[in-house]
């Protein structure tokens, strides 16, 4: 599979070179990152070019990097000096799963949404269907709007629900609460009664185990 990487690597810099951001392969996985303003060309091309041929798309999910710096520093992750800056700044991000059954070669490729107050993207449905529950899923989880999408609602959540349950700023008791009131008939929301706690993972153990 690294061999087919490093073919595939290697026509994407010939093929897409002004339109790739950054291209980096780990855990042997390639991901692509391109811009929001062009991802409608990249994805067409991946789509149809010869040296590609990614007819199926497995998968559109969505990232919040809110705290994306520090993660950079703490990873080691190695970036160009352009990306830091001017790319990974941005909160929001599309994540693209490419699969080309012809060339048995996966590609990852991640779009950043420009504005963090209101993060909007291009709808791929066009080029594969497949992208129209995924879509709704990533807006409905962390808010990104998909431009020219078909019918985009909500998927998961219900239609009155109140922000987006994937980003990282969202409490984790959520906003409201809910029952089903059987006086008035009907769904009921009111303000969250649950008391915050900890729940970070602890480990315990009893007195003296590292001697059994």
């Amino acid at each position: 599979m690294s061999l087919d990487l490093n073919f595939l690597s290697t026509n994407l810099k010939e093929t897409l070179g002004a339109y790739i951001v950054s291209l980096n392969q780990a855990q042997g996985e390639l991901t692509m990152v391109a811009r929001a303003s062009e991802m409608l060309d990249v994805f067409k091309r991946l789509q149809s070019n010869e040296h590609f041929y990614f007819d199926q798309l497995t998968d559109v999910c969505g990232v919040d990097y809110s705290a994306y710096g520090s993660e950079i520093s703490e990873s080691g992750m190695y970036l160009s000096d352009e990306v830091t800056e001017n790319l990974f700044k941005h909160r929001f991000a599309a994540v693209y799963h490419l699969l080309s059954v012809k060339n048995n070669v996966r590609l990852r490729v991640k779009v950043f949404a420009e504005d963090d107050a209101a993060p909007r993207l291009n709808s791929v449905v066009g080029i594969w269907p497949s992208a129209n529950w995924f879509e709704r899923e990533t807006f409905d989880m962390f808010g990104i709007v998909f431009l020219g999408h078909p019918d985009l609602r909500r998927i998961l959540t219900d239609y009155g629900f109140v922000g987006n349950p994937f980003r990282k700023d969202f409490p984790l008791s959520g906003h409201v609460e809910m029952h089903y009131d059987p006086e008035q008939k009907r769904v009921v929301y009111k303000p969250v009664t649950v008391e915050p706690r900890e729940i970070t993972p602890r480990t315990i153990r009893e007195e003296n185990y590292s001697r059994h």
